[in-house]
């Protein structure tokens, strides 16, 4: 299959486009820039936010799915950028369906869903409590609706919290890193005490990649482990793998009030995906 991936220099679409290539795909890695991205695939720098007057579909090289990743500041949850980019994504992709395009699959976030406590499944009524959230749903959403209005396979790759290739990710275990490397011994901490679904990157990447490989289990997507474990548990074993010499200072700083007590991906779905690519 040719895919193309957008975002495909970012933290998590480097590691896609090489999972991708490691089954044997071509993969057209798009970004503003690809200068990260593994050499074997076609890269092309473009700016999604700048759309030629030309058929896009064709530009990026006809592709037979399109794995939509790229996000501006998808780590700062209420940046200006959220709301702005949305009808820039929204234009981009519909143009590649106009221009004929079959498959589409775009990355979500459980922030869609807002303050749960529990398995999220695709069901799951969605009350986004920030910028970040509402933005990827009302994309969801709409790429939902034009989907199905002109028969396109879509899929949505709802995606938790990601750990691995740490100091990429912008997360608390780089910045723990970070903080480690110059020398602190303690580190600002919340309670600790919220439950989430972590799952490592190199992980995350064989599941995209495998639903996107084929096109019987659709729609929503769970890309998760289904196992909650608390941030401060989680936390205290990254500092033990990595032997850092570093102490946790618990409560210093507040829980955010849109994190629930505890979110995780109902994993029926990804299970069922794996099990069908198991079997190939």
């Amino acid at each position: 299959m040719k895919i193309l991936v957008t975002g495909a220099n970012g933290y998590i679409g480097r590691h896609v486009v090489t999972s991708l290539l490691n089954r044997g795909e071509e993969v057209i890695a798009c970004d503003i820039r690809t200068d990260n991205v593994d050499l074997r695939a076609e890269r092309i720098d473009f700016d999604l936010f700048n759309l030629p007057d030309s058929n896009m579909f064709e530009l990026l090289g006809l592709p037979d799915v399109c794995l939509h990743m790229a996000w501006r500041n998808g780590f700062v949850h209420n940046a200006s950028t959220q709301m702005g980019d949305l009808s820039a994504h929204y234009k981009f992709l519909t143009a590649l369906i106009d221009g004929g395009l079959k498959h589409l699959a775009v990355m979500g976030s459980m922030h869609e869903v807002g303050y749960w406590e529990g398995a999220i499944d695709e069901n799951t009524p969605c009350n986004p409590l920030s910028m970040y959230g509402i933005a990827k749903n009302a994309l969801r959403q709409a790429m939902a609706l034009y989907c199905n209005q002109k028969d396109i396979i879509f899929q949505w790759l709802r995606c938790y919290y990601i750990l691995g290739d740490d100091r990429h990710n912008n997360s608390i275990f780089c910045k723990i890193l970070l903080a480690a490397e110059e020398g602190k011994k303690t580190f600002p901490f919340t309670s600790g005490k919220n439950k989430y679904d972590f799952i490592e990157v190199d992980k995350l990447a064989k599941q995209i990649s495998i639903s996107i490989l084929q096109t019987e289990v659709n729609g929503i997507i769970n890309c998760c482990t289904g196992v909650p474990i608390s941030l401060a548990d989680r936390v205290e074993e990254f500092i033990k793998e990595h032997q850092l010499d570093i102490i946790l200072e618990y409560g210093v700083f507040p829980d955010r009030p849109y994190d629930s007590p505890c979110i995780y991906g109902d994993p029926m779905k990804i299970m069922e995906i794996e099990r069908k690519h198991k079997s190939l």
